[in-house]
């Protein structure tokens, strides 16, 4: 694969209500301040992904590298909840993967002016003094594609791994028909 995935976000449900003050209060893992934000966070020890859990029970894991590791961090997320009496079994509702964030590079450097104009004005967004990338609006899917002049694309809205795939090809290959 050309693109490494740098965040895979799944989402998942419990199924049911969580004070998330008593949560707090008892779990150590657990930050939480509802003046800041209505979610808890979970920080897991030795797990890089942060789960972020709401009070109807439906929960969040970013920064997961791949499939993977968000699902073995979701199944030491519900033990834990298991073993704090929070749930009766390791069991959600429904969990899936929902985004993915992939980083690559292209052979060389580019011209974002010429990029925005060659691959459409009505899929491109190009404001240097706004931002420094290029934001490309491919047809018929819902990836966003990032392009900095260096060459490095960042891959954003891929349901799934070859999503971000196809869509990175297919970007060289509109490179490639514009030299």
């Amino acid at each position: 694969m050309n693109l490494e995935v740098v965040n895979a976000v799944g989402s998942g449900d419990l199924g049911i209500e969580i004070d998330l003050n008593r949560l707090a209060t008892d779990v150590k893992e657990v930050e939480f301040d509802p003046d800041k934000y209505p979610g808890a966070y979970v920080r897991l020890e030795g797990v890089e992904p942060l789960i972020t859990v709401y009070r109807t029970g439906k929960y969040i894991i970013t920064g997961s590298k791949s499939d993977e590791e968000a699902y073995s961090c979701r199944k030491q997320f519900l033990k834990l909840l298991t073993d704090e009496g929070v749930l009766g079994e390791p069991e959600d509702e429904w969990f899936s993967m929902q985004n993915y964030v992939c980083t690559g590079e292209l052979d060389q450097v580019q011209n974002l002016n010429a990029l925005a104009i060659g691959l459409g004005l009505e899929y491109t967004e190009y404001e240097p003094e706004q931002f420094p990338g290029l934001v490309f609006r491919p047809d018929d899917t819902p990836v966003v594609i990032l392009i900095f002049s260096s060459g490095k694309v960042v891959v954003t809205g891929a349901k799934d791994i070859d999503m971000a795939e196809e869509a990175f090809q297919s970007l060289k290959e509109d490179l490639d028909a514009l030299v």
